[in-house]
């Protein structure tokens, strides 16, 4: 009976051993398993991946699948390729980016392009913009003045083409927008560069030689004007003011404002100083106050508000009786209170047009176009 169980239990190892052989000689002589073989397959097409990404070479590998997903060694090699070609792409740009000019290079850049085309010489004034100087272009010496304005002290602003331009520029570019005569036959003066320096805002201007501002022009002829004479500066102030069409708005009208030439016996008007101008729009009524404190019109003290119109045709006034009253500076407030009469030695035009200009109420003022039709001035 022993004997029998030793046989059946010997007998049992035997197939044991003949399945586990029949078994190796199925998975080969090296006697992988499958799980050993598929993570070799793995480890391999990661090594040829590898190898072709490093070399760049378009050699077809194996299509043995990764264990993972679904991407052939093929695919992985393609894929590095195309991201290695994508740098090698995007490092010139890189290299353009590091190159490309900062701001401080621009305004350098445009610093040294206005040296260049301009010489800037004495100094010819200074107001709450800006400081003024003469100088000349240096291509063919045209007189020119040159403008500094600290960009704080860019008052207004306007936009255009989507960009922030100081409301000077703006103003001058539209004054000159369709002018068909010469610069000299412009009341404006012209603009002929600017150059924004981010710190500062440089104007070059046309600067009409000889001559000299209004204020000045009254001081060298005794303290005042002869009537005929300033009826000759009041009609070509009021003709440039009567814009109507380019609807702009100065509010600071005076005499350090207006040069006059002098070439000639007869007196030739230029309008300066746009840094405080407005485009105009319909029906508005402003509540801040930019000009000369002394020349505001009566309605702001009674109800902190001016129009455009009416305040244009008060300035006329202001500057007329400046040009006519010896030596005396307008105020408003010395006006309102009469102690600034207008002579009895004026003609009675001449006293109608002053007393129209200067009527204390703004709704009894004429329009710039009545005051061209006005009798003392036809």
């Amino acid at each position: 009976m022993a004997n029998n169980n030793s046989e059946r239990l010997s007998d049992t190892k035997k197939e044991s051993l003949k399945k586990n052989l029949k078994r190796k000689v199925r998975e080969g002589e090296d006697g992988l398993s499958k799980t050993k073989r598929r993570r070799l397959n793995y480890n391999q097409a990661e090594k040829e991946s590898g190898s072709a990404s490093s070399a760049d070479t378009g050699n077809e590998s194996s299509s043995t699948q990764s264990s993972r997903c679904g991407t052939t060694v093929e695919d992985v090699s393609k894929r590095t390729g195309k991201r290695k070609a994508a740098a090698d792409e995007e490092e010139p740009c890189a290299k353009r980016r590091k190159g490309r000019p900062t701001m401080k290079d621009l305004i350098d850049s445009r610093r040294a392009e206005f040296e260049a085309k301009y010489q800037q010489e004495n100094h010819l004034g200074e107001g709450g913009c800006g400081c003024v100087f003469a100088g000349y272009r240096k291509a063919d010496h045209l007189p020119v003045a040159i403008k500094h304005i600290a960009k704080d002290k860019v008052l207004c602003k306007e936009r255009r083409n989507g960009k922030e331009l100081s409301a000077e520029v703006a103003v001058m570019l539209k004054l000159q927008a369709g002018r068909t005569g010469l610069m000299e036959e412009s009341a404006p003066v012209s603009l002929l560069d600017w150059y924004d320096l981010d710190q500062e805002l440089i104007l070059v201007l046309e600067r009409p030689m000889p001559c000299m501002d209004l204020l000045n022009y009254i001081r060298t002829n005794r303290g005042h004007l002869q009537e005929d004479k300033a009826k000759i500066i009041l009609k070509q102030l009021v003709d440039a003011a009567n814009e109507e069409d380019k609807r702009i708005f100065h509010r600071d009208i005076k005499p350090e404002n207006i040069l006059i030439e002098t070439s000639s016996d007869v007196p030739r008007v230029r309008v300066i100083d746009f840094g405080t101008e407005l485009f105009l729009q319909e029906n508005i009524s402003y509540r801040v106050f930019c000009g000369t404190p002394q020349h505001v019109p009566p309605e702001w003290y009674s109800h902190y508000t001016y129009r455009p119109g009416p305040t244009t045709v008060w300035q006329m006034g202001v500057v007329l009786y400046e040009l006519l009253h010896r030596t005396v500076r307008f105020d408003t407030t010395s006006f309102l209170r009469h102690e600034l009469p207008i002579r009895d030695e004026l003609s009675r035009d001449c006293q109608d047009f002053l007393q129209k200009c200067l009527n204390t109420s703004y709704m009894l003022r004429p329009t710039l176009k009545e005051l061209q039709l006005h009798p003392w001035l036809s």
